[in-house]
């Protein structure tokens, strides 16, 4: 199958998109975050809106908050002013700027809109911005000159099963991430990576083994950050790939076994996805003090017993 009918293909099972105004972000939070040997930052995220990420991987839920066609020139500049100015009290340490596609590339982020965003992200120490390996180049370091405060590009390498990650339709191939995270190294950019468990194609009995390998995969190859993320159903592609058993959602028992198995990694700040945790199959009676016991090791990277519940034992 060609790239282009495995796009075509995702993009028909998807449900209806919500209508998304491109000059007003989405939301922002402010979260406290450990950063690598031992420090703390609070942290700006603007989940901006913007155009759709060209890779139309299997099991990506972001495209719900794109826009259809190319950002228009000035809109992020002014959703990020919106933010600042609706910001109260002093401003945290970094700001992490994410479009839900590709920041490097020009459709989803306007070269115009990048020098003002670089310009409003002067007041942090550190900004972060999300990009897929292929479009990090020449523009990324541009971008890092004009920062004040230290560029950190967040990577999607999702897992290193060699079946699976070939069938994501990413497109991404481990030299390609390679040669990425030794550029961004070389010029003194940090890398923050993505890695999923749940991973389609991943044998389920094998899913937490392959995310493992994958953060020990992403820290050898100079991850600063590594954050865990749950694959979450919903955009039709992964219903099908269910249907077919060839994807099985991940439990909040696997995504507490990912991150336990990768605090051994103390070089890097590992962390576990708990957004919309309730969406995965786990005991009523301890679900809430085990997404508990998740946020507290993401914040110390220390490890603690598993909560040990009457009802289901903890699993």
């Amino acid at each position: 199958m060609t790239v282009a009918t495995a796009d075509a293909r995702i993009r028909r099972l998807r449900p209806p998109k919500p209508r998304v105004d491109p000059f007003t972000a989405h939301g922002a939070l402010v979260e406290e975050e450990r950063r690598p040997r031992g420090g703390r930052e609070r942290a700006l995220t603007v989940f901006l809106a913007g155009a759709e990420c060209p890779f139309t991987c299997s099991f990506c839920d972001l495209w719900r908050y794109t826009i259809d066609g190319p950002t228009p020139p000035g809109a992020l500049a002014l959703q990020v002013e919106k933010v600042l100015n609706a910001t109260t009290g002093p401003l945290p340490e970094r700001l992490k700027l994410y479009n839900a596609s590709n920041f490097f590339d020009r459709r989803a982020v306007p070269l115009a809109d990048r020098d003002r965003l670089a310009a409003l992200a002067e007041p942090f120490g550190g900004v972060t911005v999300e990009s897929h390996v292929n479009t990090i180049g020449r523009d990324t370091l541009s971008f890092a000159r004009q920062l004040r405060g230290r560029l950190e590009v967040a990577v999607g390498l999702e897992t290193i099963h060699p079946e699976a990650l070939a069938r994501l339709n990413k497109r991404l191939d481990l030299p390609h991430f390679d040669a990425a995270a030794r550029l961004l190294r070389d010029h003194g950019i940090d890398l923050r990576v993505f890695v999923l468990v749940g991973a389609p194609h991943v044998p389920p009995a094998e899913s937490v083994a392959w995310t493992i390998r994958t953060v020990e995969y992403a820290v050898a190859r100079g991850a600063s950050v590594v954050a865990i993320i749950p694959v979450r159903g919903g955009n039709g592609e992964l219903e099908q790939l269910r249907s077919l058993g060839e994807f099985t959602p991940p439990s909040l028992s696997e995504l507490e076994a990912a991150l336990d198995g990768c605090l051994q990694f103390t070089e890097c700040v590992v962390t576990a996805d708990t957004w919309d945790v309730e969406r995965f199959a786990a005991c009523g009676a301890c679900r809430a003090s085990r997404t508990d016991r998740l946020r507290r090791i993401n914040l110390s990277g220390c490890p603690e017993a598993r909560v040990d519940c009457a009802e289901c034992g903890g699993t």
